[in-house]
């Protein structure tokens, strides 16, 4: 071990919520049947884990949708704590005086189906008790978006008054838009696409490839590996690959350079700091999430295609009868402007695109949480 470097606890071989964890804030939605799934076959038993902030109002009229990218959950908003080992992911838009002003909104946010923070997922117990692993079945955006639908019933939500998500979120929320135009009455998205591009596919491709290639995968059944015994190498190079992809190299030059970490010279198996950035990274993922729901999620993304079964991407986006914002980020390398201009144009009334100013690539728009709330105040008012 190099000097200055402690070594770490194992990790477990899994850091989704089990059952008997600290519930946290979560509330919990079960779908009454199974859910019949798009690629065929079905969900026997569906769980939404899911959190709300504020109250909806006698006439139902204020409920917001905020639907979370690929390693969010539905803690968007308050501090770290039991139960919810981050802090909310968009907590300076999400409270009172806040633009999601939680006095007059009633904000919900799930947990994805799939994900592994309470929601079902590959972590999760089939009927017969065991972890479902390898045998959880494909998942699209499709599938997704049903069981949140199922969710807005039991709620007693018949329409949001907004539906807003980044990346993967904005995927889900273009589906909202395009399956229940009748229940989206107003549309944010932010740094998504129509469809998953041919580059988007294959930078995931190579992070599933990482988390396969590592020999604790065991095929997806691995849940009762002891610590340190999960697929914590390969999830933590795809966290590392797809980290870089979600910053833009003007920022990594200025924040780091050629620079060594501190007390370690890289001539000698030391790092750079940036490689050590990336090792934080990598660390703090596997010890909070699940590399089957990374496969899985990752997966439900490369399936995005608004226009499949729809006339194509022009006859499925015309249906969207939402107000809509479409953003993006200047610097994003992975979501480029381009597929925001897409949206924009081919999406009724959308206006032109907004542009998010910010040297943090595809993450400014969880970063920039100024201009995304001036976009909120754009489309909702207040």
């Amino acid at each position: 071990m190099l000097p200055g470097r402690s070594r770490p606890s194992l990790p477990p071989a899994s850091g989704a919520w089990r059952e008997g964890d600290p519930p946290g804030r979560r509330r919990w939605h079960t779908r009454p049947g199974p859910l019949s799934l798009e690629a065929g076959g079905e969900l026997p038993v569906v769980r939404l884990a899911f959190e709300t902030w504020g109250r909806l109002a006698p006439d139902r009229s204020n409920a917001v949708l905020v639907l979370h990218a690929l390693t969010g959950d539905s803690h968007a908003a308050g501090p770290a704590g039991p139960g919810h080992p981050s802090p909310g992911w968009w907590d300076t838009l999400i409270g009172p005086g806040r633009a999601l002003d939680t006095d007059r909104w009633f904000v919900v946010v799930p947990n994805v189906l799939g994900g592994c923070q309470g929601s079902t997922g590959p972590s999760s117990a089939r009927p017969d008790g065991k972890p479902w692993g390898a045998a959880f079945p494909f998942l699209t955006q499709r599938d997704q978006v049903v069981a949140e639908a199922g969710l807005a019933d039991e709620l007693g939500v018949e329409r949001w008054a907004l539906v807003v998500g980044g990346s993967m979120g904005g995927m889900r929320a273009l589906e909202w838009a395009v399956s229940h135009p009748r229940r989206t009455d107003a549309l944010l998205l932010l740094a998504t696409t129509a469809g998953a591009s041919a580059e988007q596919i294959a930078w995931a491709n190579i992070q599933l490839h990482a988390i396969r290639s590592d020999p604790d995968w065991r095929g997806g059944d691995y849940y009762d590996a002891g610590p340190g015994h999960g697929p914590h190498t390969g999830l933590g190079l795809a966290r590392r690959l797809a980290h870089v992809t979600y910053r833009s190299e003007p920022e990594l030059a200025a924040r780091f350079g050629r620079t060594a970490q501190a007390d370690e010279e890289p001539w000698k198996g030391g790092r750079y700091q940036v490689e050590s950035y990336l090792d934080h990274h990598a660390d703090k993922l596997v010890r909070r999430f699940d590399a089957g729901s990374y496969v899985t999620l990752v997966e439900a993304m490369n399936s995005h295609d608004i226009g499949r079964g729809r006339g194509g991407t022009r006859g499925a986006l015309g249906r969207v009868t939402a107000r809509t914002l479409v953003a993006g980020v200047d610097s994003d390398r992975l979501y480029p402007l381009s597929q925001q201009a897409e949206l924009a144009a081919l999406i009724p009334g959308a206006d032109r695109p907004r542009v998010i100013e910010s040297p943090y690539g595809h993450d400014g728009f969880l970063i920039e949480a100024g201009q995304v709330a001036g976009l909120v105040r754009e489309l909702v008012g207040w």
